[in-house]
């Protein structure tokens, strides 16, 4: 295929280029009736091109002429047999990819640390969980991936499931072994789905680890938009046939999308692919390559560390991708949230994400020499900030509550008779509603699991820091929803 093409931007702009007149939505129309400040700063072109689904376009529910082409191509370049894209996020693509295997009381073997996209999915078809323990980092205070042990014990207990999901990588970057646990769960004839959300770029370098697709993986949620070049908000699922049927993904989507879908967003998609298709190899190594100075500069940083190749050996540490520039801060004695408002308030930098112990940065292809000196610049200045405030630095102790027992499915959780009571006096209780810190939005706790008072403390702790908890209806997490007690009758 020729991946210099660009078939769904460039009927866009031919389209646009006609100056064709519109009666249809958007109502801006090319932005004249538009608020005339926000059309000055976003500029006519994207204006011109945020479209509708007239037939010149293409429709993506059911995709015969631009939008097709562009997916061809997209699959091709990712090694897929069919690719589709999302203008809802790698969340939709995800939902997607569990409804299109998985009914109401089909199982699905997931790591317990997984999106929550992945849990709304199992709520929306009723699926029952099995959840695998991901292997616990006690040092850093973060979880990995999982075992192929656990997963060929999971398989042995439940022959009859529908579908294994695992991640690849984690939201930190860390790579189980992809390949020999695809292999031990085709031996089933069980289809994996991988939550690829942060391996845009490991399809296209060899400095990277295996992509879903060249595992051989039956299905993949990629975000294009974290790290390989699109918009925010758009992103691809790809297919493998065989175990897995095609239209029924293609209709599944249908079901979850927008019909007003973003044009804008799908050309990026198209765009991103030729930057990728052409030139991923080489931009994936300039961006390895930085990353991997960036984290050699880190670790000569007084009180920082950054983890590399020195994790890797084990089953669920098999590899791992170094543009997730993970950097751990308790030894300075602050947490991660310390750290990330540090940063914005002193350099104007922001950060993936923060938690607990640490603050993630991704080095993307977007970074070069200059970014990656005013991290660097960044860092050393807050290390000499805390050790000079600290001359004795007390290291936070590091704490990761025991994942809880799942008493109800989520699905019946979720929709069950609840009643609020107060959060701290909540333990023994089956929670009906998730708690999680997004970013990464891996839940804490999830509708059907019986709290704990450790998971409580865990979750205090959290707020008390500043971290984002979100997840329950009160969104203070004074209260929380619990499934009603009965009582007896006497």
């Amino acid at each position: 295929m020729d991946h210099n093409r660009t078939p769904l931007f460039d009927a866009l702009r031919s389209h646009a280029k006609q100056n064709p007149v519109q009666f249809h939505i958007p109502g801006h129309k090319k932005g004249a009736g538009m608020d005339p400040e926000y059309r000055e700063y976003i500029g006519q072109n994207v204006l011109d091109i945020d479209l509708i689904n007239i037939a010149p376009l293409d429709d993506l529910h059911q995709p015969v002429g631009v939008i097709l082409d562009a997916q061809q191509l997209a699959a091709d370049a990712f090694g897929a047999d069919a690719t589709f894209f999302s203008v809802q996020g790698t969340s939709t693509a995800i939902m997607a990819m569990i409804m299109s295997v998985c009914g109401h009381g089909d199982k699905i073997i997931i790591p317990r640390n997984v999106h929550k996209s992945i849990l709304s999915a199992i709520i929306f078809t009723g699926a029952r969980p099995v959840f695998l323990s991901p292997v616990r980092d006690t040092n850093l205070g973060i979880d990995h991936g999982v075992t192929t042990r656990s997963v060929r014990r999971a398989l042995e207990r439940h022959p009859d499931a529908s579908a294994v999901l695992v991640i690849n990588p984690t939201y930190y970057g860390v790579c189980t072994n992809l390949k020999e646990i695809v292999d031990l769960v085709h031996e089933y004839d069980v289809p994996v789905l991988v939550d690829e959300a942060h391996g845009a770029l490991i399809h296209f370098s060899d400095d990277l680890p295996l992509s879903a697709m060249q595992a051989g993986a039956d299905m993949a949620a990629t975000s294009v938009h974290k790290l390989g070049g699109s918009m925010t908000q758009s992103s691809i699922l790809n297919v493998r046939k065989g175990l897995v049927n095609t239209q029924r993904v293609q209709t599944i989507l249908s079901l979850l999308t927008t019909t007003s879908t973003s044009y804008p967003l799908l050309a990026s998609l198209d765009t991103a692919r030729r930057q990728l298709a052409v030139r991923g190899k080489e931009i994936a190594g300039r961006t390895v390559a930085f990353a991997k100075k960036a984290r050699e500069q880190v670790n000569r940083i007084p009180g920082l560390f950054s983890f590399g190749e020195e994790l890797l050996g084990e089953e669920a540490t098999y590899d791992y991708d170094p543009t997730k520039l993970t950097i751990h801060v308790r030894h300075l004695g602050i947490t991660g949230y310390d750290a990330e408002n540090w940063l914005r308030e002193h350099y104007r930098l922001e950060v993936e994400l923060s938690d607990m112990y640490n603050i993630l940065c991704l080095i993307t292809p977007g970074d070069d020499e200059e970014s990656i000196g005013i991290l660097i610049d960044a860092l050393n200045a807050m290390s000499d900030a805390y050790h000079s405030e600290n001359k004795e630095i007390r290291e936070l102790v590091v704490k990761i509550p025991e994942i809880p027992h799942l008493a109800l499915t989520p699905r019946d959780a979720f929709y069950g008779e609840t009643e609020l009571v107060a959060f701290k006096e909540s333990a023994g209780r089956i929670i009906a509603e998730f708690i999680y810190v997004y970013p990464p939005g891996i839940p804490i706790l999830l509708p059907g699991e019986v709290i704990s008072q450790e998971n409580i403390d865990y979750i205090v702790d959290h707020l008390e820091v500043g971290l984002p908890v979100k997840g329950p209806e009160d969104r203070s997490v004074t209260h929380v929803k619990v499934i009603m007690e009965e009582t007896a009758i006497s």
